[in-house]
């Protein structure tokens, strides 16, 4: 039988502290919530592995020392209010919602959404709420958002998704428009979002998130 608690330990002594991985908040987040929970019962096995959990086709919940590092950059504060697009399954919403005042999920996926909610519920993670949408779209009837993370990867990022955070919020995205990708942080100032880059990271492109292809003759 497979030791979870021992394994999240060694997630985060091996792969989220050496990434310079410091405030308390998302350490105590990361060895608290049980990431296993999180994923269909045949990837419990590589819940805590250095890498990418398939969730579905081009869908990832994205790996540890990724994740942690986004957050830190991001420096989500208590009484902040998040949006969390792709949630999946609920893993990111559930360590985000360990920091921020409360956390929208959005998933589109009609089956993963409801898995979310019943795990979010299950583990008494009450300042989350898990909601079905197009990923693309966000979730505008309850913007304004303090902060915008984006669980995969993309090549644009679509204007209704801006628009939903609020003045001087932040939003993290992977770019992935070129190899190796990076991982970015904007924030909103004067109606734009002025961005900067954070660290290199790759994941899947969300659909909607896709660069929009122009025909040509």
């Amino acid at each position: 039988m497979v030791d979870f608690d021992t394994c999240r330990r060694v997630m985060v002594d091996s792969q989220v502290r050496p990434s310079d991985v410091t405030k308390f908040p998302i350490i105590e987040a990361m060895l608290k919530i049980p990431r296993e929970a999180f994923v269909p019962d045949s990837q419990c096995h590589a819940a805590y592995m250095g890498d990418h959990v398939e969730l579905a086709e081009g869908r990832v919940l994205l790996d540890p020392r990724m994740f942690a590092k986004m957050l830190e950059s991001l420096d989500i504060r208590s009484d902040e209010f998040v949006l969390d697009i792709g949630s999946g399954f609920g893993c990111s919403s559930a360590v985000i919602a360990h920091m921020a005042e409360a956390v929208v999920a959005l998933e589109q996926d009609p089956t993963m959404a409801e898995n979310a909610a019943a795990i979010l519920a299950e583990h008494e993670i009450d300042n989350a709420v898990a909601v079905t949408g197009t990923l693309s779209e966000g979730a505008p009837q309850y913007s304004p958002y303090d902060v915008i993370t984006i669980q995969g990867g993309i090549e644009r990022l679509p204007d209704a998704i801006g628009a939903q955070l609020r003045e001087g919020g932040r939003i993290a995205a992977i770019f992935v428009q070129s190899p190796p990708g990076e991982c970015r942080i904007g924030i909103k100032q004067g109606g734009r979002i002025n961005w900067r880059m954070s660290f290199n990271a790759h994941a899947p492109v969300l659909a909607g998130f896709e660069n929009r292809r122009e025909f040509a003759l």
